[in-house]
């Protein structure tokens, strides 16, 4: 393995753990922390805390790939390459343990004869390694280039680590996020913004800064966090007619852009230590001086004539589509069901709302803000839309609210059930009047019964 390539492995490695290097931060959230970047990165967190480990005793050198001595000899038989080869092509999944298992119980390999690496080094070298295998065998299409012909046509989104900032005079840190929404044909960062959480409302904010500078897309490209397969975001796909895309699962090549860009981010990230601010928007303000400087007005190789990503973007002569700003609200707004209890009232977000008695045990529609949950729109069946604020409970009980006119009762004249039950016996005395008549045997002169 040449020098160059281990360095670019040691330099992904550290770009990977840097979260985890915060002298501040405490063992429960390094814990917690290693644990999201190993379902992020795919790797283990035993392999993070060796990565750990080797930076801090050897540092940059320590994180690079050790070079096998050559004590002994990876050789075998070509007859049992051929043979491992086969059995590989029967069954494309087998791992190199089970191979080396059937060919010792087939006796065309003496036990401790192969080893696994040994074999591993021969499938690969030969084309028949797992990974290749698998790339031949997954469905869907192949793993090309893509690029959408005009800005606008295709959108990126992710969410990144990015780094802690003071919470308080207690010493306490907080994680910082980055959704940043790209354009796919140009490159071009929409919008690019830290957040101190990881709720759906920080894609739901980039989502509508993006879309109010910017115009609406025809189509967006998420992964499958639970930041953007959710409801707020179907229902404001589907408000705005953008077309709602997903990445297939643990298939990482269909965001290879927007994962590029992050990669770009981890240099502002290291010079932003640096800089140590102290708030989430002076953190913010360096990074669009940064955005705008070191990125949007970078020439991108994978652009047109070397073009930067803000030049390839605003020479485009596809024309932005915008939405009025009540148009964009209405969109990103939640939409659940709720039942109404028996006192007139629904529960959201551990609060209560006041919708009156008028509805009580109905299934009604709530339309709200998740930014704003002061108040909630209702809508119901033969119900005009309402607007219902969150209850305040008071020292003293509330007085009972009218009843709607319609569920009034009313003052009868008489009882219908009497009445109902008269008509009843009535019907039934006819009945049996008609079954036993005496006119019928009277007929013909015969009086005797």
């Amino acid at each position: 393995m040449s020098n160059i390539l281990k360095e670019n492995i040691a330099v992904e490695r550290i770009q990977l753990i840097t979260p985890l290097l915060e002298p501040q931060l405490d063992q429960a959230k390094r814990v917690f922390l290693r644990k999201q970047l190993a379902q992020k990165s795919g790797l283990s967190e035993r392999t993070l805390r060796r990565y750990e480990s080797a930076y801090q005793k050897e540092g940059f050198t320590g994180l690079q790939p050790k070079t096998k001595s050559p004590t002994r000899s990876n050789a075998l038989p070509k007859k049992l390459v051929d043979e491992a080869i086969m059995l590989r092509r029967e069954v494309p999944t087998r791992s190199v343990s089970q191979i080396i298992r059937i060919l010792e119980w087939e006796g065309k390999a003496s036990p401790d004869q192969i080893k696994r690496s040994t074999l591993q080094e021969h499938l690969t070298k030969a084309g028949y390694s797992a990974v290749t295998m698998r790339s031949y065998q997954s469905q869907g299409l192949a793993a090309r280039r893509f690029q959408a012909r005009n800005r606008n046509n295709l959108w990126h989104s992710d969410i990144k680590f990015g780094p802690f900032l003071p919470a308080g005079k207690n010493g306490k840190v907080i994680q910082m996020y980055l959704v940043t929404f790209m354009d796919d044909a140009t490159r071009y960062v929409l919008h690019a913004a830290f957040y101190d959480n990881l709720e759906q409302i920080i894609v739901k904010d980039a989502f509508m800064e993006a879309i109010t500078h910017h115009g609406v897309p025809k189509a967006v490209y998420f992964d499958n966090g639970k930041q953007y397969r959710n409801g707020l975001i179907k229902r404001a796909c589907a408000k705005l007619d953008i077309r709602l895309l997903f990445a297939r699962p643990f298939g990482p090549e269909g965001t290879g852009k927007i994962e590029k860009f992050n990669r770009n981010i981890d240099h502002f990230l290291q010079e932003i230590r640096l800089d140590k601010p102290q708030t989430l928007e002076d953190l913010n303000r360096k990074l669009q001086v940064w955005l705008n400087i070191c990125y949007q007005q970078k020439p991108h190789s994978a652009l047109k004539e070397n073009q930067t990503p803000d030049q390839c973007y605003r020479n485009d002569a596809t024309p932005l589509h915008y939405t009025d700003s009540s148009t964009l609200a209405e969109a990103f707004k939640q939409e659940v069901i709720r039942k109404v209890d028996k006192v007139g009232c629904i529960s959201l977000h551990s609060r209560k709302y006041e919708v009156g008695t008028g509805l009580i045990g109905q299934r009604v529609t709530i339309v709200y803000d998740l930014s704003d949950l002061r108040e909630i729109r209702v809508e119901a069946e033969f119900h005009s839309p309402f607007i219902a604020k969150e209850l305040v409970i008071g020292p003293k009980a509330g007085k009972r609210p009218d009843l709607p006119e319609r569920l009034l009762p009313v003052e009868p004249d008489h009882s219908r059930l009497l009445e109902a039950c008269q008509q009843q016996n009535h019907q039934k005395a006819e009945k049996v009047r008609q079954a036993i008549s005496y006119t019928d045997l009277t007929k013909g002169g015969n009086r005797h019964v």
